[in-house]
């Protein structure tokens, strides 16, 4: 399949740097660093790394494909690699892909120094034209994902109180997500916001003390088997004000419609004007400014993408987040999110949550 894509993108050469993608190709996971690690994927041909001499070991190991390696030394550095490499794959004037959201512009002047007269394109489709329709294996990895993360909500919830902070109950995840079997912390904290910190979707966990009263939103991604869960609930702090009542029902309802209208064939963007129609018609569209879901799997945040303009037709075997919100200034906010997998006839939630308020 990534000969079929490479050709029908017009890629001569696939370049992917440590990431996600450089795992579902190669198995092989790394981190960037100052040292170059890349690896080019010629049309036809086999795969070829450049890489230091230092993690060849570890490499050969954990490669799932055949490859040549092209390694380099700290007191050498890349340099003579890149050219033996360049010279074996005659790279004057190809077409390379490149991962546009990932490759650093350390690895792309490397690319162009030894590749006269080369055009660069943006591999990002061709690459997730991949990895957007899961198979088993990696259905069930998100499965535990998903179970993994409720559990460590279910521990922070025995800890909603008036009285503790955010940054205590962002903590307790932690904790619990360390104990989580096959998992592996991320390195941003979950998203825990009351009161009026709630009105915003991407605050981080402060030390406000939750009130009777509040609403207090808990967003947190958890990595497991190497596949995310990414999960939000809001709870409730004794009894909220009508207004909080009301705001949290619209978007449940707007949660409930999205996810009953997914199945195969239907574009992406109707997932997000569904769960958008039911808050409009509420009087809270306004308050709505985020994109409905995003796919996930090796990354948190991966295609498909919900959100309107996007015509891309659900098949089975995809997943994506269902997490619609509404957030009011000096008020709070409210955000319901869930882990869907496309199926042949309709949708499954992964995620089982209650999704009905909460009062702790």
């Amino acid at each position: 399949m990534l000969e079929r894509n490479q050709q029908e993108s017009g890629v001569d050469l696939l370049a992917v740097v440590p990431g996600a993608n450089l795992r579902y190709l190669t198995g092989l996971e790394m981190h960037t660093s100052e040292r170059i690690t890349l690896a080019l994927f010629p049309l036809g041909g086999q795969p070829v790394f450049v890489l230091p001499g230092l993690e060849a070991p570890s490499a050969e190991a954990a490669l799932k494909i055949e490859a040549s390696l092209y390694t380099y030394t700290d007191e050498q550095g890349p340099g003579a690699a890149f050219r033996q490499m360049a010279t074996d794959l005659d790279l004057e004037g190809k077409v390379f892909g490149v991962e546009h959201l990932h490759m650093r512009v350390l690895e792309l002047r490397r690319l162009e120094k030894h590749a006269d007269h080369a055009k660069f394109v943006d591999a990002d489709p061709l690459l997730s034209g991949l990895r957007i329709v899961k198979d088993k294996e990696e259905i069930e990895a998100l499965r535990r994902a998903a179970e993994a993360n409720q559990e460590c909500f279910r521990q922070v919830m025995k800890h909603i109180q008036p009285g503790v902070t955010e940054q205590e109950l962002a903590v307790i995840w932690q904790r619990a997500a360390l104990e989580a079997e096959n998992s592996q912390m991320s390195d941003q904290p979950p998203i825990v916001a009351s009161g009026p910190n709630g009105a915003s979707p991407h605050t981080t966990a402060t030390s406000r003390r939750l009130q009777n009263g509040d609403l207090v939103t808990i967003d947190a991604f958890l990595l497991v088997d190497g596949y995310y869960s990414d999960i939000t609930r809001t709870y409730a702090v004794g009894e909220p004000d009508d207004e909080l009542q009301r705001i949290y029902s619209v978007v449940q309802e707007a949660n409930a419609a999205a996810r009953a209208i997914i199945k195969p064939r239907i574009e992406a963007q109707e997932v997000d004007r569904t769960a958008r129609q039911v808050i409009d018609k509420a009087g809270y569209g306004e308050y709505f400014i985020h994109r409905t879901g995003h796919g996930m799997g090796l990354e948190i945040h991966e295609e498909p993408n919900i959100v309107e303009g996007n015509d891309l037709l659900l098949e089975p075997g995809m997943v994506f987040t269902v997490e619609p919100g509404i957030y009011v200034t000096d008020l709070g906010g409210v955000r319901i999110e869930d882990n869907v997998l496309v199926t042949e006839t309709g949708c499954e939630t992964l995620t089982t949550l209650p999704r009905e308020l909460t009062r702790l």
